[in-house]
C-alpha cells in the first residue's frame, strides 16, 4: 500500500521539567511507524514532527506521549494538566485547588500559551511532596512511641506509597523502549532498600526525590517565564476606529489597513504606521532602547512599545500573528530547536553514561562478594544508591537552560539569535567584518559642504534642488532636505532627466543646469586645476563632491557624507577591548573609505561588489571565526558566507530572518553586546557541565568507597539538576552593555562614552 506524504503536526507537551523529560517524550513517539523528523523543544514545551497518518495517527501520538506521564494537546487547543504522580485529594490541603492549567484559555498562535503562574501546591508534584512528607513524617513520629517493629512497617508504608507512582511511569517508559530512566532507577533503589531492611532511609529517598522533581518543576517554570513574558507585551485589546468612532475589539482581530487610537500611556496593540499625532514612544520593550523615539507622520510603530506623551492615530501595517513582538517569539522558540554542537555532543554522552553506570552499580553489587567474600548486604546498598548518580538530568538540561536565558535575555535587549549553534558560534568570534553604508554609517549622506563659486550659498541650493526635485537617488534627496532645512524653496525647473553614472540636469529659465559628480564638469571642461584641488580636498575628508554647472559654468560646489552613526567608534574600541578586529567592508572609492576608517580606527577594503565582499569574508574566515554585520538586504550573500551573520535593523522582516542574528536597535556597540552574552552563555555552560559531571564524580567515588549513602546520592542528582537551573537562570539578569569590564580597560573617553550608552539601557 502507498503510504502518504508525512504532514508537519505539532503538539504542546506539559510536565516537562528537564532535559530527560524531553528525552522521554522523544523516545515515545520516535518509534513509532510512520514518524519522522522529531523535535521536542524543553522550554518552548513543543512536540514537532512529520507524520505518516496512514500508519499511525495523532491520537496514538498523544496517547504515547500521555502513557509516559505529559499531558499533550494540539497546537492552539486548551494545554493539558499531566497525567501520572501521587495524588491527593484535591481538598486535602489548603489552596490545593486544580492546577489553573487546566483552566487556561486556548494558546495564541503566536507564542507560548499566556499561562498565569501556578502556585507549587496546587500541582500533582506539589501534592508529591507534601504526602511523602506527612507520611514521613508520621512514620518517624510512629517510632517514638510505638514499638521498632510497627515503626518498621510505617517506614516501608511511607515507601510504597511514594514509590508505587514513580514504578508505574517506569514500566511505562521500560515498554517505550526507556528501562534506563531515573524513575527506574528510583523503583529499584528504594525497593532493594526496603529488601536489604533499610525502609527509613528509602523512605527518606523518594521524599527527596519528589522535592527534587517539584523543584526542577519551579526552576524550569521561571525559566519559561521570561520567554512568556514577551508575548504579554502586546495589549489585549486596541481602540479600533469605524465610522468616525471608536470601540474596543481584540488586538489579535485587527486587519492590515484598520485604524486604531492609542492615547498616552498605552501599549501600541499592533504594528502600524503614524497617519496622525506627533509623539514620543517608549520601544524598549521591543528594542530595549530605553530613550523614546519621536513618532510623526509616516513614522513606523511596533506593537508592544509604549506611547508616552500625546494620542496618536496607527494604521495597521501587519496581522497580529505576525508584528514584531510575534515575530521575536517565534525566533526564541524556533532557536530551542537549534542546538549547539555542545548540546548535540551532551546528548549523546548521555546516552552512553547511565547504561554505563548501572553496569558499574552491578559490578558493584556483584564482585566485592563474589570475588572477595564482603558483605552483599553492604555491597547491595552501595550498588543502589550508586544507581541514583547515573541519571543524567543535570548533565542533559546544562545546555538548553542556559541557551533559554540567554535568548531571553538577548530578546529584551534587542539581540537575537538563532539558537545554540549560533551563540556557541559567537562566542569564538575573532574577527568583525563591517559593512559600511547603514551599519557603521546612518545609510542617508548629508550636505556637509556648500561652496559658492558665483552667487550666493541659497542661490546655489535653489538651483541644485531644482535639479534634484522629486528625485529617487540618496544623494538628491539629502540636497532637497539641506535647501528645506535652509529654508531656501527649489527653482522651477523643467525636462529633468537623469545622466545615469553622472548625475542629472533639467532646464532653468531656459537655460541648462547640470548637478553631476566632478567627472561630468571634467568632460565638459568646466573645471580649473585649483577647483580640481578643492574637489580632491573635499574628497580626501571622505566626502562626495557634485559641482553645479549652468550652461557648463560652475556655480558651486557641494559635499556631502554618509556620517558614521554616533557610537561606530565606540563599538569597535569594545570590540578591541574584547580582543576581537574589525575590518570595513566598502564598495566606497578608497578616499572615502580610508576618511571613514581613520575615524573609527578600523581597517577597511575598498571598491567592493557584492561578490568582492564574499570573496573577503571567505579568505578571513580560513584563519579565523568571522562574524558578519550587514543590513540585511544587500549584504546577504556575505553574510552567509560568515560564520554567524548579523543583520542590523529596527524590526525589520529582513533583519529578523535574512541573518543568523538581529540587532534590533541601530546601534553599533551591539555587536560588542552579543559578543559579550554569547561568551558569557558559554562561561555558564561550561560551569554547568562542571557541576553536573563534578558532583556526580564527587558521589561516585564516595559511594563506592561507603562514605555516602543513598539519600545524599539522591540529592546528587536531584540537588545538581536545580543547581544547573538556577546557575543558567543568572543570565537573565546578565547585562550586554558590560558596562563594568569595558569601562575598566577601555581609558577614560571610552569609559564614559560606554557608560552612558549602558545606564540608558538599565
Amino acid at each position: 500500500m502507498a503510504h502518504a506524504t508525512p504532514a508537519h503536526r505539532e503538539w504542546r507537551v506539559t510536565g516537562m521539567d528537564c532535559g530527560s523529560c524531553a528525552a522521554k517524550v522523544r523516545g515515545a513517539v520516535e518509534r513509532l511507524p510512520g514518524v519522522e523528523d522529531v523535535d521536542v523543544a524543553l522550554m518552548a514545551e513543543r512536540l514537532r514532527l512529520r507524520l505518516d497518518e496512514t500508519r499511525t495517527s495523532p491520537e496514538r501520538i498523544e496517547k504515547a506521549v500521555r502513557g509516559v506521564g505529559f499531558g499533550i494537546a494540539p497546537r492552539g487547543a486548551r494545554p493539558e494538566k499531566p497525567k501520572g504522580g501521587f495524588v491527593l485529594p484535591e481538598g486535602a490541603f489548603p489552596d490545593a485547588a486544580e492546577s489553573s492549567e487546566t483552566d487556561s484559555k486556548p494558546e495564541e498562535e503566536v507564542g507560548l500559551a499566556e499561562d498565569g503562574p501556578t502556585s507549587w501546591i496546587k500541582t500533582s508534584k506539589g501534592r508529591l511532596v507534601l504526602g511523602t512528607g506527612a507520611l514521613l513524617a508520621a512514620a518517624w513520629a510512629s517510632r517514638l512511641v510505638l514499638p521498632a517493629e510497627i515503626a518498621h512497617w510505617a517506614f516501608v508504608l511511607a515507601t510504597l506509597v511514594g514509590i508505587v507512582p514513580v514504578a508505574q511511569r517506569a514500566v511505562a517508559m521500560t515498554r517505550a523502549g526507556m528501562p534506563f530512566t531515573i524513575e527506574m532507577l528510583m523503583t529499584i533503589a528504594a525497593g532493594g532498600a526496603l529488601i536489604i531492611g533499610e525502609p527509613e532511609e528509602a523512605a527518606l529517598v523518594v521524599f527527596l526525590f519528589a522535592v527534587g522533581e517539584l523543584l526542577e518543576g519551579v526552576s524550569a517554570g521561571k525559566a519559561r517565564d521570561s520567554i512568556r513574558a514577551l508575548s504579554k507585551l502586546v495589549p489585549k485589546t486596541a481602540r479600533l476606529e469605524v465610522g468616525g468612532k471608536t470601540r474596543e475589539i481584540p488586538a489579535e482581530k485587527l486587519q492590515v489597513g484598520q485604524v486604531v487610537q492609542v492615547r498616552p500611556g498605552d501599549r501600541v496593540p499592533c504594528d502600524g504606521e503614524v497617519i496622525e499625532g506627533t509623539s514620543g514612544v517608549d520601544e524598549s520593550p521591543v528594542t530595549g532602547e530605553s530613550v523614546p523615539s519621536l513618532k510623526e507622520l509616516g513614522a513606523e510603530v511596533f506593537a508592544g512599545s509604549i506611547n508616552a506623551e500625546a494620542l496618536l492615530r496607527v494604521r495597521v501595517t501587519k496581522a497580529a500573528e505576525d508584528n514584531t513582538i510575534a515575530r521575536i517569539v517565534r525566533l526564541v522558540e524556533e532557536a530551542e530547536s537549534a542546538r549547539a554542537p555542545t548540546e548535540r555532543f551532551i546528548d549523546r554522552f548521555s546516552r552512553i553514561y547511565m547504561p554505563a553506570v548501572v553496569g558499574v552499580a552491578v559490578l558493584v553489587a556483584v564482585v566485592p562478594p563474589l570475588a572477595f567474600g564482603l558483605a552483599w548486604g553492604e555491597w547491595v546498598y552501595r550498588a543502589l544508591a550508586l544507581l541514583l548518580i547515573g541519571c543524567p538530568c543535570a548533565l542533559v538540561i546544562s545546555v538548553p537552560a542556559s541557551i533559554a536565558s540567554a535568548l531571553s535575555t538577548g530578546a529584551r535587549n534587542g539581540l537575537l539569535m538563532k539558537g545554540g549553534a549560533v551563540i556557541e558560534a559567537a562566542a569564538r568570534t575573532t574577527h568583525v567584518a563591517f559593512d559600511k553604508t547603514g551599519t557603521l554609517t546612518h545609510g542617508k549622506p548629508r550636505v556637509t559642504d556648500v561652496v559658492a563659486l558665483t552667487g550666493n550659498e541659497d542661490d546655489l541650493m535653489a538651483l541644485a534642488a531644482g535639479v534634484e526635485s522629486g528625485a529617487s537617488h540618496p544623494l538628491g534627496q539629502a540636497i532637497c532636505a539641506e535647501a528645506e532645512r535652509r529654508g531656501v524653496d527649489a527653482a522651477t525647473a523643467t525636462g529633468g532627466r537623469a545622466l545615469p553614472g553622472k548625475g542629472a540636469e533639467a532646464s532653468i529659465d531656459g537655460v541648462t543646469v547640470s548637478v553631476g559628480s566632478p567627472r561630468l564638469a571634467n568632460e565638459r571642461g568646466a573645471l580649473s586645476d585649483d577647483r580640481r584641488t578643492r574637489v580632491a580636498a573635499l574628497e580626501a575628508e571622505g566626502k562626495t563632491v557634485v559641482v553645479v554647472l549652468r550652461d557648463n559654468v560652475p556655480q558651486g560646489l557641494i559635499a556631502l557624507r554618509d556620517e558614521p552613526r554616533a557610537d561606530a567608534a565606540d563599538a569597535v574600541a569594545q570590540l578591541r577591548i574584547l580582543g576581537i578586529s574589525s575590518v570595513m567592508l566598502t564598495g566606497d572609492n578608497p578616499r572615502t573609505a580610508q576618511a571613514i576608517a581613520e575615524g573609527l580606527g578600523i581597517e577597511h577594503r575598498s571598491e567592493l561588489m557584492p561578490e568582492d565582499k564574499v570573496t573577503a569574508i571567505r579568505d578571513l574566515t580560513t584563519n579565523a571565526r568571522v562574524m558578519m554585520i550587514g543590513d540585511g538586504i544587500n549584504d546577504a550573500p556575505a553574510l552567509a558566507a560568515a560564520h554567524v551573520g548579523v543583520a542590523m535593523g529596527s524590526g525589520t522582516d529582513v533583519a529578523l530572518e535574512t541573518a543568523d542574528a538581529a540587532i534590533l536597535r541601530d546601534r553599533v556597540t551591539d555587536v560588542a553586546g552579543q559578543i559579550r552574552l554569547a561568551r558569557a552563555t558559554m562561561s555558564n555552560i561550561r560551569q554547568n557541565i562542571a557541576i553536573a559531571l563534578g558532583l556526580k564524580a564527587v558521589f561516585l567515588v564516595t559511594t563506592v568507597l561507603g562514605i555516602t549513602g543513598l539519600w545524599i546520592a539522591i540529592l546528587a542528582d536531584t540537588g545538581a539538576t536545580v543547581l544547573v537551573t538556577m546557575n543558567a537562570l543568572r543570565l537573565l539578569f546578565f547585562r550586554p552593555s558590560g558596562r563594568g569590564d569595558v569601562m575598566e580597560r577601555a581609558g577614560p573617553d571610552t569609559s564614559k562614552a560606554v557608560g552612558e550608552r549602558a545606564s540608558a539601557t538599565t
